[in-house]
């Protein structure tokens, strides 16, 4: 039985990675080095930290343990808070069939485990549809995909619109007639009551229609929570909304002009307005992992016995099965080949920046993608796609964050009944005295109002606006508001290195000997689809079109790219694993590894067997090139430094800094000599790179830079995640995104951030104050429900104001 990687839970090869001075197996170098690194931290209980790091394997390990059960994950419309999350589990799990719901706010998503004998899959949205709530599958291509963000905007712009009307009534005639100037409001026809009352009429009814449309999602919103037994700040606004619009129209009905539909009314616009914007910021995470799911591979290519290839669902393939995938196609599922040499591209999966060759016996990775041959594998047992893999802990991973909206429903579950009891025990105790039925429940309403929470609900998205604002300027995207909560308390930087300190592009950094022979290569590469042949084409190109080599030791030549052109190369060939041949010009070109072109055209001279060596040392690739019966050159092949990333390593020297890679030593030694580099962790798998984010993170803070997709569950699974204008599953995952894709902005990152945390905490001080002042002096009886409405307007105004200040 195969055995698990003590780091990463990824299975572990035979014999498995050890060493005498750490304790346990590992799948890779990589993986061990980490745990090292752990267990040489003082003063950390490494057991408690081994525990932590694998916690989340574990819980994902419970959940698939039943094998029947499978997995769907659906795109939730009209999540209004965290209690949503409850409320839709509860709904779920009541179904038969349905095992399990776990929803998530942050991203709009819900992951359901269910069995396929009892439901059918294609009934589940139905299940979560309804109350407001719209179930999709996530991996829907089409685009009837109602928009939440419209859709608000909609009732915003009708409230709005209604709201214009309705305070011209007050200004200019409901306030004066409450301080006693006479405005005639109620001479327009004396002839009937309904004359009488008309214009108040109006009032009520284009009231209604902001309260019960516009305000709709906060009285659903307030519902959910009752249902789920869960109070919300939902249920806090709806009872102040529904307090002032009961209270008015009783009061019209009897025949009162003492209206408060102007409290409704402002309650649901502010609250609306906040909403939109928050749907808004949160519109890239609702598609966090679409991307993902849509990328997965749901059909192979079966061949059985006879040689008869038939497609079939990735689902129906077994142990043992034999499944054909051509160049360009993803690999479906890990496997073991059996048949063919081809490179597979892994880069999405372990970050590696060169294409991997796999022959017979080598494990494939499902996710990958073979690029210029076709293999064929078994299906492993018990085998899964890595891909599918990345993408359930990426789930786990960020849909489990807490975050300041998440905080500030926790406060609500004992600020909202505790504020709904003292509006209850005011009116209760003027009535117990002898005050008017009116009175005592105005006084109720004026403490309600006074408490509503929308200084506080307006604190932190307007703080982190500012933060927004200020970033887009410099190129900046943030997609997590609790960036700025968490980027300034960071205590470890943890740098990707292919696409992130490096441009993950191959590139040629020099060439040794004879500068007509890469010529002549680059004409042989052009017929080629590997990334270094690509690599010498370019290189070539750049060399014929601007007469000089770039870092080339020997390139002094001004040669016609033109004549060697692809139509002049004949008899080419590919030979898996080591390079390509072919006929330039009547003269054979051998291009790739040392012992290919050793075997076609001779030993390689004492000079270029050196220069060999020297690129394998640092790291870099080897490409030889033979021409006619000599080796003729070496083109040292390497991924390309990003010229800024010592300054911006240097930018966090008071920090400590970890470079992860899932490269080899070699190809990552060249940071190890970085005073700013605390460690540098080579070979890392993604599943690992996750892991070594959570144990560093069990002795402080972290934060997370990377670019690609194999970076998405370790950018997830830090507490900031940066990704620098990488693939779209690394920017969804992360925090932040650098547009530009300039390294030298990470810097700058953590200044906005501190000074954003600042404006947070100004405004949500001002909230507190408020609430502090305004409650006390509601329940003493010195405001009246006007009066507490202006203040909650002035307290929200005083927020939004700060808010505009620039940061920096």
């Amino acid at each position: 039985m195969t055995d698990e990687c003590t780091l990463c839970g990824l299975p572990t090869p035979t014999p498995a990675v050890t060493t005498t001075d750490v304790r346990g197996s590992f799948c890779c170098r990589g993986c061990l080095e980490v745990a090292r690194a752990v267990d040489e931290i003082e003063d950390v209980d490494t057991t408690a930290v081994r525990e932590y790091s694998r916690t989340v394997a574990d819980d994902d390990a419970a959940v698939t343990a039943a094998d029947e059960l499978e997995e769907v994950f659906l795109e939730i419309g009209g999540m209004h808070c965290t209690t949503c999350e409850a409320f839709l589990s509860l709904r779920g799990e009541s179904r038969d069939g349905i095992d399990s719901v776990e929803a998530s706010y942050a991203t709009d998503t819900a992951r359901i485990r269910y069995d396929p004998e009892r439901i059918d899959v294609a009934d589940i949205p139905a299940v979560l549809s309804g109350y407001g709530y719209t179930a999709k599958r996530r991996d829907r291509t089409d685009d009837d995909r109602p928009n939440r963000d419209e859709e608000t905007l909609q009732r915003l712009l009708v409230g709005g619109f209604l709201a214009m009307l309705v305070m011209p009534w007050y200004v200019f005639f409901l306030y004066p007639s409450y301080v006693g100037i006479e405005t005639g409001i109620l001479t327009a026809d004396r002839t009937s009551v309904f004359g009488l009352y008309f214009p108040m009429a109006v009032i009520g009814t284009l009231s209604s229609i902001v309260v019960f449309y516009t305000g709709w999602p906060i009285l659903r919103g307030a519902y959910v929570s009752v249902r789920a037994r869960q109070p919300n700040m939902d249920l806090l606004l709806s009872v102040a909304i529904l307090s002032a619009f009961t209270y008015s129209t009783v009061a019209l009905i009897t025949g009162s002009i003492h209206l408060y539909y102007d409290v409704s009314i402002a309650i649901v616009i502010i609250v609306t307005a906040g909403s939109y914007y928050e749907g808004k910021r949160k519109r890239r995470a609702t598609g966090l992992l679409s991307d993902l799911i849509t990328t997965r591979v749901t059909e192979a290519t079966r061949r059985d016995e006879d040689g008869v290839t038939e497609t079939v669902h990735v689902d129906d393939l077994e142990p043992e099965d034999e499944v054909v995938v051509r160049p360009g196609e993803r690999v479906p599922i890990d496997g073991t080949v059996v048949e063919g040499v081809a490179a597979v591209d892994e880069a999405v999966l372990t970050g590696e920046s060169l294409p991997s060759t796999k022959r017979p016996g080598d494990a494939v990775i499902g996710g990958s993608v073979v690029t210029d041959d076709a293999l064929v594998f078994a299906v492993d047992e018990d085998a899964e796609s890595t891909l599918d893999r990345i993408t359930s802990l990426l789930w786990t991973v960020q849909s489990n964050r807490p975050g300041v909206q998440r905080f500030a429903d926790r406060l609500a579950t004992v600020f909202v009944p505790l504020v709904l009891l003292l509006g209850t025990g005011v009116t209760g105790w003027r009535l117990a005295v002898g005050e008017p039925i009116a009175g005592a429940l105005l006084a109720g309403l004026t403490v309600l109002v006074a408490a509503c929470p929308c200084a506080m609900g307006l604190a932190t998205p307007l703080a982190v606006a500012g933060g927004l604002r200020d970033a887009l300027g410099r190129g900046v995207v943030v997609t997590n508001g609790s960036l700025f909560e968490d980027a300034p308390t960071v205590d470890t930087v943890v740098f990707d290195k292919t696409g992130t300190l490096t441009t993950g592009e191959m590139t040629v950094r020099k060439v040794i000997g004879d500068a007509d022979a890469l010529v002549a290569a680059a004409a042989v590469e052009r017929r080629s689809s590997h990334p270094i042949g690509s690599a010498i084409v370019d290189h070539a190109q750049a060399v014929t079109d601007g007469g000089t080599g770039r870092d080339g030791e020997d390139d002094d030549g001004d040669r016609g790219f033109a004549d060697v052109e692809t139509g002049t190369v004949t008899d080419f060939e590919r030979h898996p694993g080591e390079g390509v041949s072919g006929d330039v010009a009547g003269e054979e070109v051998v291009v790739g590894t040392d012992e290919l072109v050793e075997r076609r055209c001779g030993p390689l001279p004492d000079r270029l067997r050196a220069a060999v060596e020297n690129a394998r040392e640092d790291g870099d690739v080897p490409a030889v090139v033979g021409r006619g019966s000599r080796p003729a050159a070496v083109a040292v092949v390497g991924d390309r430094e990003r010229g800024d990333w010592r300054r911006t390593l240097d930018a966090f020297d008071d920090r400590g800094v970890i470079v992860l890679t899932g490269d080899d030593e070699t190809a990552a030694a060249r940071f190890r000599d970085h005073p700013a580099v605390d460690r540098v962790f080579a070979g890392v798998p993604p599943d690992g790179k996750a892991a070594t984010i959570r144990r560093v993170g069990a002795t402080g803070s972290t934060a997370m830079v990377g670019d690609g997709t194999n970076d998405a569950p370790a950018l997830a699974a830090a507490d900031v995640g940066i990704a620098i204008a990488g693939t779209a599953r690394a920017a969804d995952a992360a925090d932040v995104v650098l547009v530009d894709g300039a390294l030298d902005d990470v810097p700058a990152v953590f200044e906005l951030a501190s000074a954003t945390r600042r404006r947070i905490r100004e405004n949500v001080g001002w909230a507190l104050c408020y609430n502090a002042i305004a409650i006390p002096l509601a329940v003493a009886g010195v405001l009246n429900p006007l009066f507490a409405a202006v203040a909650m307007a002035t307290s929200s105004v005083l927020v939004v104001t700060n808010s505009r200040r620039e940061l920096l």
